[in-house]
């Protein structure tokens, strides 16, 4: 008789071989969804997928729900890919989907649509949030395969249109997986370290299929939160690619975008060469005019015959002296004129003067005397004439007015 176990560990034994074999640890299964609920409160998705004969149920947690750049419906033919294991509780089989991509023309026009609706309304295509590429950038930045076609043409565009032109390359997948997630670190990366003045994300031609990476909800975000100036320049000149709507400007394929980032180094060449010949054109008017004014001065009368100018001069010079030694002379005489007046004026209030007429000056210790109070009796005085001095001695002082009772002795 076989041994008797439990559900339970029927439903446990089940499961483990599911998800031992490595067949179906990564299997990518394709059909139509039904039966879509997401589940808000979790944020898981459930749903059913199936094709014309079978149904598997399916779930997707809300790790891997919250990457997808669309909402899935009922009805989208998609491609998951998953995991097979068996739910212990219920034993039922289901698959545990970890990417989920639209299949089909219809399925993935619809997934866009949803991002780029959303992002619509979000601002992220304004065009007034668009930043202006520099005019002569010093150093671009490429977010590319550096084994593909499209750093290729771009280094093509550059030895053609600027040879000087400096790039500084970040190597990222541009298909498949890891694309998504190097994309997004290359803008980062390059953003961050502030040596590129402009960024281009690029990639080659491919189907619709090869570009989906650039429809990434992710991808965008990065694109419009780079502060530096973004160029999208994807291999697809009809389509547009989410990442197309959010750059800072859209180029229809790798090369487009080289052209749009770097100068020509042909049209900076005409500048020049403009500028050169209007530059030798004003310098030629301004030497014409210049002769022309030398013709002119030489012709004058003075540079004719130079000695007018010295006779003219001559002439003015002597009436200026002339004029000179007329005011010097006026000047003098009436200098003569105040100091002979000077001089009587100082005659008359000199006290020789009056020394001559019979005065003197009486002094004591070498002061004169000017009023009674520096006299007393018996202070010797001298009295000064005009050729002669006596010295004295004052026996009394008499008021003025008063009676001489006895005179001064000399």
């Amino acid at each position: 008789m076989a041994n008797v176990i439990t559900v339970t560990a029927l439903n446990r034994y089940v499961k483990t071989l599911l998800e031992r074999d490595p067949v179906l640890t990564d299997v990518a299964i394709k059909g139509e969804i039904q039966n879509f609920v997401h589940h808000q409160k979790s944020g898981h998705f459930y749903f059913t997928l199936k094709d014309e004969t079978a149904t598997v149920k399916a779930v997707m947690f809300r790790s891997s729900a919250s990457r997808l750049s669309f909402l899935p419906e009922n009805g989208m033919s998609v491609i998951v890919r998953c995991r097979i294991s068996l739910f212990e509780r219920d034993g039922s089989f289901q698959i545990y989907v970890e990417e989920l991509f639209p299949d089909g023309l219809g399925a993935a026009q619809m997934a866009f649509e949803q991002l780029k609706a959303r992002l619509l309304s979000e601002g992220l295509f304004a065009e007034e949030k668009k930043k202006p590429l520099p005019a002569v950038p010093k150093r671009v930045g490429l977010v590319t395969s550096k084994t593909g076609a499209a750093i290729r043409d771009i280094y093509s565009v550059a030895q053609r249109r600027w040879p000087f032109a400096d790039f500084l390359v970040y190597d990222a997948s541009v298909q498949g997986r890891e694309a998504e997630q190097a994309l997004v670190d290359g803008i980062k990366a390059l953003d961050q370290s502030g040596l590129v003045d402009v960024i281009i994300v690029a990639r080659g031609g491919g189907s619709r299929e090869d570009l989906w990476v650039f429809n990434s909800e992710r991808l965008a975000r990065a694109a419009y939160a780079c502060k530096t100036p973004l160029v999208s320049g994807v291999g697809h000149e009809i389509d547009f690619t989410i990442l197309d709507f959010v750059a800072d400007l859209r180029a229809a394929t790798p090369t487009a975008a080289a052209e749009l980032v770097l100068p020509d180094i042909s049209v900076f060449a005409d500048r020049l060469q403009r500028a050169m010949q209007i530059a030798d054109a004003a310098i030629s008017y301004k030497l014409t005019v210049c002769r022309q004014h030398c013709d002119i001065v030489a012709s004058t009368d003075v540079l004719q015959n130079p000695t007018l100018l010295f006779t003219s001069r001559e002439t003015k010079l002597r009436e200026l002296n002339r004029q000179l030694t007329q005011a010097m002379e006026a000047k003098l005489q009436g200098s003569r004129r105040e100091l002979a007046q000077a001089a009587a004026l100082l005659e008359s209030l000199s006290p020789l003067g009056a020394l001559a007429r019979g005065y003197c000056i009486a002094s004591s210790n070498g002061k004169t005397i000017r009023n009674k109070q520096q006299l007393v009796p018996g202070a010797q005085l001298q009295l000064e004439f005009s050729d002669f001095a006596a010295d004295c001695t004052v026996d009394q002082i008499i008021e003025k007015g008063g009676l001489l009772e006895k005179g001064t002795k000399i």
